[in-house]
C-alpha cells in the first residue's frame, strides 16, 4: 500500500509591492487511523540514519540538524505544506520600497519564547547582524545576508532590513531566528555548538529538551506556540547506524517512522500490518561532483586533484559512458527519477532539461572516441593513458555505509573500465576530511533542495571557495566559474518570477556544460510509519508529499496519536541504539568543533 504520488507546482509569490498575508492552517490530508489516545504517554520516535552536525543554526548544515531546528525555531516566512507558496512565519507581513533595496517586516505580537519571554523584531535583527558581522556566525546560512547594508529594528514589532542591491530571496530567508538574551552571551560562535544547556530556548512548536552525540534527540510541545502544541507529549528521534536494525525497530513498535528506505526495505514492508509506506518525489539528487582543482579566494590551490579531469573531454567522456536509466531501475528499483538538470523535478519552476542535443546519453562508443581524439590513447594492455604517458586511475569517493553508493561505484568501476580507466572505489565512513583537503577526484554528492533554489545556486559560485585553504568556505567542490556567477548575480537581484526562473535554468545549463557537476538521479523519499502510533500527519506538498526533511515544521507539529499509542520505552535516556554495520542507508559521522566550520556537506545533508 503506497500512498498516490503526483508532480509537485510551485507557486511563486510576486515580489514587490507591500504584502500581507493572512496565516492559514495546515491541514491533515489522510486519515491513517482512529485518532485519539486513550491515555498514557504518546511519543512520536522517528529513526534517523544520520547524525547531528551542530545543534547550533550558525553552523548547522546536515537535514536532520536542520529539520530539527526548523521545530525549534520559527524563520520569517514558511511555506505552505499544499504548494510550497510563501506564509507567514515570525513575520505577519512585509513589503519593500519602491527601490527594492529596503524591506520592512512586521512581527508577529503571538510569539513567545519557550522561557516566557517576548519574541521581539530586536532577535531578529540580532541573528542576522551577528551573521553579518562575524564569519563564524555565517557558516550555514551566509549567502542569505551577505548582500545586507543593515539590519535594525525600530522598534519591537518592526524589522528592516536594507540592501547593497536587491536581493529576490528577501521572503525566503531560510535563517532561524534565535533569542538575542541567550545568543549574545556567546563567545565563540565556530565552537559554541548549543548542545551544554537544556532545554534549548526556541519559539518553535517543539523544545529540545535533550541530546547525545550520534544516540537521540528529545523534544516536547512547545505549549505557547502560536499556531497551538502538537498533540503527541514527546518526540524522539533516535539514530541507528544500521537501516535493518531501524527497520526491525519499526516492526516492532519500538519506533512510529523510518526514512531512508532501500527498496528491498521498502517492498518487505508494503506487506507488514499496521504500516504505510510512503513513497514520494523527492526534494534532493545524487551527483558525481568532479574536483576541479581545489584553491582558495587567495589564489592558492591544494588538493590531490587528478589533472586529466580538468580536461573537459574527460569529463564528457566519462559520463558519456554512464546509463543513468539503468541506475534507476536496477539500484533504486524505480524509487528515483533519472538526472538531468540541477533542481530536481519536483520544483517545477526551477527544472531544467538538456536538449536533445546537448544532453549527455549513454554512448561509450562516443566516448571511446572522444578520448582517443583529445590524445588518450590506449596501451597495449588496453589502459587509457593520460598526457603525460602513465595510465589513468581516477579516486571515487563514497560513504561506505550507504549501499547505493557503494552499487553505482561498482558500475562506474565496470563501464569505465570498458574505456581502460581504473576506478579506486575509496568508501569511508567520515569523507569530510578528504572532501575538503580536497583529496579526491570524483565523489557521490547530493543536496536537498528547497522551494528557493538560491543556496544550493550559491555553493558553486567563487564567493563560497575559502578565503585561504585553511579558512571557512560554503564551496560545495571548488567551482569558480564566471559565467555561472554572473548569472547567478542577475537571478538574486531579479523579482520578476518568470525571468528570474529562466536566469535559473541558464545557470543550470552552464553547470550542466561544465561537467563538474554531473546529476545522476533524483532519489524519491521513500519512508514508514505505524498506523498504530500515528492516526494522521500532513505531507508536503499535501497532495502527494513526503514526510521528513520538510519545508517547515508541518508532519511532526500535525501528527496525531493513534488511539490506544502510548510510550512503550521504560521513560529513560534513550541509549537503546542499535549499532549493527548491516546494509543500510546511513550517513554515520563524527561530531567535532573543528569541522563545525569547514564541514562537508554529505548526501541528503541541506535541509
Amino acid at each position: 500500500m503506497v500512498i498516490e504520488v503526483s508532480s509537485r507546482t510551485r507557486s511563486l509569490l510576486a515580489l514587490g509591492a507591500a504584502v500581507a498575508v493572512l496565516a492559514v492552517p495546515v491541514r491533515p490530508v489522510t486519515a491513517l487511523a482512529d485518532g485519539g489516545a486513550d491515555g498514557g504517554r504518546k511519543v512520536l520516535t522517528i529513526a534517523l540514519a544520520q547524525s547531528v552536525d551542530s545543534l547550533s543554526p550558525f553552523l548547522a548544515q546536515r537535514l536532520v540538524s536542520t529539520t530539527i531546528h526548523r521545530l525549534t525555531y520559527e524563520y520569517l516566512t514558511n511555506y505552505d505544506a499544499a504548494d510550497g507558496r510563501t506564509i507567514p512565519g515570525l513575520a505577519t507581513g512585509w513589503k519593500s520600497s519602491p527601490s527594492k533595496l529596503t524591506w520592512t517586516y512586521t512581527i508577529r505580537k503571538n510569539s513567545t519564547w519557550s522561557d516566557g519571554r517576548p519574541v521581539t523584531a530586536h532577535d531578529a535583527a540580532f541573528t542576522f547582524t551577528k551573521m553579518m558581522t562575524d564569519e563564524k556566525a555565517a557558516t550555514a546560512n551566509g549567502n542569505f545576508t551577505a548582500n545586507f547594508r543593515r539590519v535594525t529594528a525600530p522598534d519591537p514589532r518592526t524589522l528592516v532590513v536594507e540592501l547593497k542591491k536587491p536581493q529576490a530571496t528577501m521572503t525566503a530567508l531560510d535563517v532561524p531566528i534565535v533569542p538575542r538574551h541567550v545568543w549574545e552571551k556567546v563567545g565563540d560562535f565556530g565552537t559554541f555548538n548549543n548542545d551544554t544547556s537544556f532545554p534549548v530556548v526556541g519559539n518553535g512548536p517543539f523544545v529540545i529538551t535533550e541530546f547525545k552525540v550520534d544516540q537521540f534527540v528529545r523534544l516536547k510541545p512547545n505549549k505557547t506556540f502560536w499556531r497551538g502544541a502538537p498533540k503527541f507529549d514527546e518526540l524522539m528521534l533516535r539514530f541507528y547506524k544500521d537501516g535493518d536494525a531501524a527497520v526491525s525497530a519499526l516492526r516492532k513498535g519500538e519506533v512510529s517512522f523510518v526514512q531512508g528506505l532501500v527498496p528491498a526495505q521498502a517492498a518487505a514492508l508494503l506487506k507488514a500490518d499496521d504500516i504505510k509506506v510512503n513513497d514520494a518525489p523527492g526534494r534532493r539528487f545524487l551527483a558525481l561532483a568532479v574536483n576541479p582543482g581545489a584553491r582558495s579566494r587567495d589564489g592558492r590551490t591544494f588538493g590531490t586533484g587528478h589533472p586529466a579531469l580538468r580536461d573537459p573531454v574527460v569529463r564528457r567522456a566519462l559520463f558519456h559512458a554512464i546509463d543513468r536509466r539503468e541506475l534507476v531501475d536496477t539500484v533504486y528499483r524505480g524509487h528515483a527519477v533519472e538526472g538531468e538538470g540541477y533542481i530536481p523535478p519536483r520544483f517545477g519552476a526551477y527544472h531544467w532539461q538538456p536538449d536533445a542535443r546537448q544532453k549527455r546519453v549513454h554512448d561509450p562508443e562516443r566516448a571511446d572516441a572522444l578520448l582517443d581524439a583529445a590524445g588518450y590513447r590506449q596501451n597495449g594492455d588496453g589502459r587509457r593513458l593520460g598526457k603525460d604517458g602513465r595510465p589513468l586511475t581516477f579516486r571515487l569517493l563514497c560513504h561506505a555505509t550507504d549501499p547505493s553508493e557503494t552499487h553505482i561505484g561498482k558500475y562506474l568501476d565496470s563501464v569505465w573500465g570498458k574505456l581502460g580507466i581504473d576506478t579506486r572505489l575509496e568508501c569511508l565512513d567520515n569523507v569530510s576530511d578528504p572532501w575538503l583537503k580536497g583529496d579526491y577526484d570524483l565523489a557521490f554528492d547530493g543536496w536537498s533542495v528547497n522551494p528557493d533554489p538560491d543556496f544550493v545556486l550559491s555553493i558553486h559560485t567563487c564567493g563560497a571557495l575559502p578565503a585561504t585553504p585553511d579558512a571557512t568556505g560554503s564551496t560545495d567542490n571548488f567551482i569558480c566559474d564566471r559565467r555561472y556567477d554572473e548569472l547567478y548575480e542577475r537571478q538574486r537581484a531579479e523579482y520578476d518570477p518568470v525571468v528570474r526562473a529562466r536566469l535559473v535554468k541558464r545557470m543550470q545549463d552552464r553547470l550542466y556544460e561544465t561537467g563538474l557537476m554531473n546529476v545522476l538521479l533524483y532519489p524519491n523519499a521513500v519512508e514508514a510509519y505505524r498506523t498504530d502510533h500515528i492516526a494522521s500527519m500532513t505531507t508536503m506538498p499535501a497532495a502527494a508529499g513526503n514526510l521528513w526533511g520538510q519545508d517547515g515544521y508541518w508532519s511532526w507539529w500535525s501528527a496525531v496519536p493513534a488511539r490506544g499509542h502510548r510510550d512503550g520505552s521504560d521513560g529513560g535516556s534513550a541509549t537503546g541504539v542499535v549499532l549493527g554495520i548491516g546494509g543500510a542507508v546511513a550517513l554515520a559521522a563524527a561530531v567535532g568543533v573543528a569541522m563545525a566550520l569547514r564541514r562537508r556537506a554529505t548526501a541528503d545533508t541541506r535541509e
